[in-house]
């Protein structure tokens, strides 16, 4: 019988954190039926004799297991081993977990984290580009673009663990920021005649100079609290090829006008930041992106 959701968990070496992984699907409070579904991308440790064990408490339990993998010299990635668990799966829904994980649920219900087979079908494949690829964040982009979005779950119920050997440190933060600017220039900027970069800082110069010439162009002002960065009145553009450079005027943030892309890395639900945007009845996703 089809499960009602496949727990997906793409494995390379992950021997150190397996254990503790497979225990958080097994105390899942799911009631539905459920199965976990295991690509091991070529693992050299002992990641399969781990999961071999927690296959029999598994299935004891009413949870179907199902395994495939490779046992190539080298690892095929993140993305190409999701596919492959996704394929042999066989649940209506897709929760995808990672060996360094340990879940409950997903926090955030967006589509690398949970969604039904059948968008996923819509929207996917995750990209098999290998190391160094967000293939997480590509497939989200490709979610919004078919029309997707997110929902909150104000409840931490899952927990992610750094290791120095995590596929997330092979993902340059600069590829990051490529992806996610040019992202920015296809959906958002188009709508906009204009609009205003708030932090007049590193934060907000590198969004500016990121930005291509048509977009530049559409920037009117930077923003920001900081008195002597207003002092200085203008931003500069010294590498830019235009003659003259171009200069941007630096403004208090309220003598600034809407649509304002917002560069920095703060919360947006609490303290002088969140008052900043109420003093100026700012509505999120009309008059104001953050970007970071």
């Amino acid at each position: 019988m089809r499960a009602q959701v496949s727990v997906i968990l793409p494995v390379h070496n992950a021997e150190p954190w397996l254990d503790e992984c497979l225990r958080s699907v097994l105390q899942q409070d799911f009631e539905g039926s459920m199965e976990l579904s295991v690509f091991n991308d070529a693992s050299k440790d002992k990641s399969m004799a781990i999961i071999e064990k927690w296959k029999v408490k598994l299935e004891d339990s009413g949870i179907l297991v199902v395994i495939g993998g490779h046992d190539s010299p080298s690892p095929r990635g993140v993305g190409y081993s999701k596919n492959q668990a996704i394929a042999q799966s066989s649940g209506s829904y897709l929760c995808f977990l990672d060996s360094v994980f340990t879940s409950n649920g997903p926090t955030v219900v967006m589509p690398t984290w949970f969604c039904s087979r059948a968008w996923f079908s819509h929207v996917g494949p995750f990209d098999e580009g290998g190391q160094g690829v967000p293939e997480d964040l590509l497939l989200f982009y490709n979610h919004l673009r078919k029309g997707g979005g997110v929902r909150r779950v104000d409840q931490s119920l899952l927990l992610y663990r750094y290791h120095p050997s995590a596929a997330t440190h092979s993902v340059l933060e600069a590829t990051i920021w490529t992806h996610r600017v040019r992202f920015l220039e296809e959906r958002a900027l188009p709508h906009w005649a204009t609009f205003t970069i708030w932090n007049a800082g590193k934060q907000g110069r590198r969004l500016y100079r990121s930005l291509t010439a048509g977009a530049r162009h559409k920037v009117v002002a930077f923003c920001d609290v900081d008195e002597n960065k207003i002092k200085k009145g203008f931003y500069c553009y010294e590498d830019s090829q235009e003659r003259p450079k171009p200069r941007v005027p630096i403004l208090h943030f309220r003598a600034a006008r809407p649509p304002f892309v917002i560069c920095v890395k703060l919360d947006l639900t609490g303290g002088a930041f969140e008052d900043n945007l109420r003093s100026l009845h700012l509505q999120e996703g009309r008059d104001f992106l953050h970007f970071s």
